[in-house]
């Protein structure tokens, strides 16, 4: 790493780290918060902002059925925010691999099933953080635990899964060393006094708005890199948990990497220049941008789902309708794809009678059959899984 690049930031500072040809250049980020006069032009993003989230945790709050909302997005963000560091599964893979199967045969080829039980692990880290921070506030030992959630059974063990890391790591170009590194993070001596600094910061109160506040702590959470490995995915998940934990919103429905995803390059410039140059308004008007955008756009889609469903409803009520068909139909807003023995469990039925109201909502074209096979089918509904893994704005 040049730290001829860091020297005059304002954000932190470069320290030498051992001697000779042995030692190396690493960044320590000062203490939160910094100096950041909220400029008209940040002041408007702001507004912005908070306007569009507000009306998203609007829907949230008084649309009839959270359930609608809360797995698909939780399942997007988990899509979105593993896509970034290079997994191939898009929200249809990981529902049919939630199901038990790999892939969806005659439709496209199965991606890694290490890509799929990434971005199902991140499912699980996220709603278990969402569990956790109704009684115990979000914090190092809490970050540790969603690290080891993350990583179960998709690393090996030099990868620390919940431990914070004791080697120095980097970034960079693949196969750079620690000299031609991009950025060098501080080393584990140094990263424990900015990660108690991090943490008192998470509690306290503060002047700076939420967002402004959000924005801060993930430019230092990807700046202090604590893990060998899933940092990224860590600091994004933690933007989801902490929008719930401050009542920002009341369920993760923003898919925020969505945005980072959208315009990567940007984000990570925008991150280092935090780091080069102390360029904290330029990263906050491009988190607080995404933030909009996102919040707009999950704001449209509950709406589209919500309107699904009530045009499935109309399509399916009728003089032979039972009440299990519209509870099923109902379910797949939760699981969009399903078996046979799976919609028995949700209709507490017989298999004949699960196997018959699987039958009635294909005909209705609500759900489409996976593949040719005659045993072990599973159906998918076309209409959720476009409609939310469709590119958003």
């Amino acid at each position: 790493m040049d730290p001829e690049r860091f020297r005059q930031s304002p954000a932190g500072k470069v320290v030498r780290v051992g001697q000779g040809e042995a030692g190396y250049w690493a960044f320590v980020p000062n203490p939160l918060p910094p100096r950041l006069n909220i400029s008209p032009q940040l002041s408007v993003t702001l507004s912005e902002a908070d306007r569009a989230l507000g009306e998203l945790a609007g829907l949230g709050r008084h649309i009839p059925n959270p359930h609608l909302l809360h797995g698909p997005f939780v399942r997007k963000e988990a899509v979105l925010s593993s896509r970034i560091e290079g997994t191939q599964a898009d929200i249809a893979d990981l529902y049919v691999y939630e199901a038990g199967q790999l892939g969806l045969p005659g439709i496209k080829p199965p991606p890694p099933e290490a890509d799929v039980r990434q971005v199902r692990n991140y499912v699980q880290a996220l709603e278990y953080g969402l569990q956790r921070v109704e009684s115990l506030p979000i914090s190092l030992r809490l970050m540790r635990e969603l690290h080891g959630l993350l990583m179960q059974g998709v690393t090996g063990p030099e990868a620390y899964p919940g431990e914070f890391r004791a080697t120095q790591n980097w970034i960079g170009p693949p196969g750079c060393t620690l000299n031609d590194a991009d950025f060098v993070p501080p080393h584990p001596q140094a990263m424990a006094g900015t990660l108690g600094t991090l943490e008192a910061y998470l509690h306290q109160k503060n002047a700076l708005p939420p967002l402004v506040r959000l924005a801060l702590i993930h430019y230092q959470f990807e700046a202090i890199h604590p893990f060998v490995d899933g940092n990224g995915r860590i600091g994004r998940l933690l933007i989801s948990l902490l929008l719930v934990h401050w009542g920002l919103l009341p369920l993760p429905l923003l898919y925020l990497s969505a945005y980072f995803e959208r315009f990567r390059p940007a984000y990570y410039d925008l991150l280092l220049g935090v780091s080069e140059r102390g360029a904290w308004e330029e990263w906050t008007m491009f988190f607080l941008r995404g933030v909009a955008v996102q919040a707009r756009d999950a704001a449209g889609r509950a709406k589209r789902l919500e309107d699904l469903r009530r045009e499935w409803t109309a399509r399916l009520v009728g003089t032979r309708t039972s009440s299990l068909l519209l509870r099923l139909a109902e379910n797949l807003f939760t699981r969009p794809v399903i078996s046979i023995p799976e919609a028995q469990r949700v209709l507490g039925v017989t298999y004949p009678s699960a196997s018959k109201n699987v039958g009635k909502l294909v005909e209705k074209g609500i759900l489409s059959q996976l593949g040719e096979g005659k045993y072990g089918r599973m159906f998918f509904a076309p209409e959720i899984l476009q409609l939310i893994g469709e590119e958003g704005a």
